[in-house]
């Protein structure tokens, strides 16, 4: 039998296109060491390729678009396609990082490939390279998927790892036996249905014993979505050409900020995180003499963690979306974070993870076709339910290392969806958060204003609280 794509994984590649390309992407950097390079890296990944079988797959989709793709074994695999070598010209700025990056980011994989790309940067400044990773969301879903820079990276310096084991690609199926199994699987829909219902209801059951818990939350989540995202210059007509933006802070000043005498009132980290992207936001719009009265709201998609901020990092139903309106007309910082608490306080409450699990669960049904015209309506309304997206990921607290190379920095690269100017990505490593600015060059030139913004609006809160 072959392995299918799930819907979520398919709806990725049926969103995508020339102007809104959806994959994912790391820009990490680590200390020079002249025994690191093309070769080297190459030889890590080979090492360890194994690990990720799906990075020697491909997508093959199946006749008539009878079912969802499929994925195989590529025949064709060649390991140097994916890992590539670029260097930097002198004097290897950061800005020419961030350009390399951006034209990078802004072409779509090749179909025909397993979908992923990396690339060895050399020549950036202060004795330093960095890895570009690149990889299609319908390859990991960030929660249970091991990603291929995971298994490239170790806890100690100068890990080799075993040797390549030999490998042979599997037979690919025939046009017939993908119609076939499309038919069979059609045959079994009916047990598959009844599967997730009841997954769905266990779901709506474990919040709570009444089921008018799990109905407001639903209300909640409808209520939400049908009022049109507010109009600001955060949306707009997507061309294909992207502009990249970084910034480092200390993981400490946001724990602070939430520890402080001000703000006891149950304040996370991510809390903290939207507080200073929502005060960012008002910096940034100031400045361009857009009008920015009190009740002036900028809505975002926000995945977050349903665990606590000390807890381990696990496997599993741990991230749940909401939308959240950053109060952006709020001038007064400590404010600004109270009413980000309480609107994510408000979504937990709700039982608005538990809406949003149930959906994902049931959109399993939908015939190919059906999973196609959806994920292009999303997209297309996209912009009038959010206006950004603000991804937070916690990594590991202590130095990760590629070779001998320790990793210093981190940062995310978050696709755009159609009609979003910029999305904000976020990585903590080591005692720092890494932000990762992906913008449409054309919507959002400025997009190194904003990351200075981020600077000022966490500066800012830090100030007010201490």
């Amino acid at each position: 039998m072959v392995e299918r794509l799930s819907a979520l994984d398919s709806s990725f590649l049926y969103l995508e296109d020339a102007i809104t390309p959806m994959h994912v992407g790391t820009v990490a950097l680590f200390d020079g060491d002249d025994t690191f390079d093309l070769e080297h890296l190459t030889d890590l990944i080979a090492r360890r390729i194994a690990r990720v079988p799906r990075y020697r797959q491909r997508v093959k989709a199946v006749p008539g678009r009878l079912a969802n793709p499929v994925w195989v074994d590529d025949p064709r695999f060649d390991i140097g396609y994916h890992v590539r070598r670029s260097v930097l010209p002198k004097p290897g700025t950061y800005e020419q990082l961030r350009e390399f990056v951006a034209r990078v980011m802004s072409r779509p994989l090749d179909r025909e490939r397993p979908l992923w790309e990396m690339y060895l940067v050399e020549g950036v400044g202060d004795n330093r390279f960095a890895i570009v990773g690149k990889t299609h969301q319908a390859m990991v879903d960030g929660v249970t998927t091991v990603e291929i820079g995971q298994v490239m990276l170790d806890a100690e310096s100068g890990a080799v790892g075993p040797d390549p084991r030999p490998w042979s690609p599997g037979p690919e199926p025939s046009w017939l036996e993908l119609v076939e199994d499309a038919a069979a699987g059609a045959v079994r829909r009916p047990t598959e249905v009844l599967d997730n219902v009841r997954g769905a209801m266990s779901d709506l059951r474990s919040v709570g014993e009444r089921v008018w818990d799990a109905a407001s939350g639903m209300l909640a989540v409808a209520t939400t979505a049908v009022r049109p995202a507010p109009d600001t210059p955060l949306n707009g007509v997507n061309g294909s050409h992207r502009a990249y933006a970084i910034l480092a802070t200390d993981l400490e000043d946001y724990r602070l900020v939430r520890s402080s005498q001000e703000i006891r009132q149950g304040s996370t980290v991510n809390d903290v995180v939207l507080a200073v992207v929502a005060g960012a936001l008002r910096e940034w719009l100031l400045m361009r003499g857009e009008p920015v009265p009190p009740h002036t709201k900028v809505r975002a998609l926000v995945p977050v963690s349903v665990r606590d901020d000390d807890q381990p990092a696990a496997v599993g139903n741990t991230v749940s979306t909401y939308l959240v309106d950053l109060p952006v007309g709020e001038d007064n910082p400590v404010m600004r974070l109270h009413q980000v608490t309480y609107a994510t306080r408000a979504h937990k409450e709700s039982g608005h993870a538990v809406g949003a699990n149930a959906l994902i669960a049931l959109s399993g049904f939908a015939p190919t076709t059906l999973h196609s015209l959806a994920a292009r309506t999303a997209n297309g309304l996209s912009r009038r339910l959010f206006n950004l997206v603000v991804t937070n990921v916690p990594g590991p607290q202590f130095p990760l290392y590629a070779g001998r190379s320790r990793m210093l920095e981190a940062y995310p690269v978050v696709p755009l969806a159609k009609g979003q100017a910029v999305s904000v990505g976020l990585t903590s490593y080591d005692g720092r958060v890494f932000f990762g600015l992906n913008a449409d060059r054309d919507l959002m030139p400025d997009v190194e204003l904003l990351a200075d913004c981020l600077t000022d609006a966490l500066a800012e809160l830090v100030a007010a609280v201490s």
